[in-house]
């Protein structure tokens, strides 16, 4: 009954933190999609290239987010943003690189070669081939790698609260600090709903952007 009446008592409070969280995942998540698609799919020229930056981004995303955000505050304190919000988005940045950049390149290299033939035989070039028939076969890979980043950094940006940058983490990291589980369990509670009211909607986004070829055939 505590924890419900501090839910109650604090509504406005969570919606605030919701929305910074919401604002660091939504824009550090936006500029991956603008970087790492594009990556995928240029490593797919290359099997050596493709191989190095999966192993690059695979490093990265062991680097433990705790580690990171530390690491952001020498590196962006000449610059004034040592804390807070702008270290945060890049490291999320940086978390969303790997299942954006490995399931496009997956997606990207996985279509069918007799597709492509057609494609070049109706006089299409490597740009028109490219937007017209392989990215659209392969965006329901690639917003499977987007919800994945999603998800998984709705769980980073709560450890942000631990650098100034707000969001739902600061009840887990004050519930830590003041020994208080009300707002530990508030903390968790919301975090865990956002990431699954998240993963639903671009399950629902990803159904729309889906072909109706695509569609169909998974249908029958």
């Amino acid at each position: 009954m505590e924890i419900l009446t501090f839910i109650s008592d604090n509504l406005h409070v969570i919606g605030a933190r919701a929305l910074e969280h919401i604002s660091i995942v939504f824009v550090a998540v936006s500029i991956a999609i603008a970087t790492a698609v594009p990556i995928g799919i240029a490593i797919t020229q290359s099997k050596t290239a493709a191989d190095a930056v999966l192993y690059l981004a695979s490093i990265m995303i062991t680097v433990p987010s705790i580690a990171l955000f530390g690491l952001m505050i020498p590196l962006l304190s000449p610059l004034g943003h040592g804390i807070g919000y702008v270290p945060a988005v890049i490291a999320v940045i940086l978390y969303s690189q790997l299942p954006i950049i490995r399931n496009t390149y997956t997606a990207i290299a996985n279509v069918d070669p007799a597709l492509r033939e057609a494609a070049t035989g109706m006089g299409m070039s490597t740009g028109q081939r490219l937007r017209q028939v392989e990215i659209p076969l392969a965006v329901p890979v690639i917003m499977a790698g987007v919800r994945t980043a999603v998800v998984m950094n709705i769980g980073v940006t709560a450890i942000a609260a631990y650098i100034g940058a707000g969001g739902l983490g600061t009840f887990i990291s004050r519930g830590i600090s003041q020994s208080d589980p009300r707002q530990l369990i508030t903390g968790a509670l919301a975090v865990s709903l956002l990431a699954i009211a998240a993963d639903l909607l671009l399950a629902l986004v990803q159904w729309l952007l889906t072909s109706k070829g695509i569609k169909g055939g998974a249908s029958r």
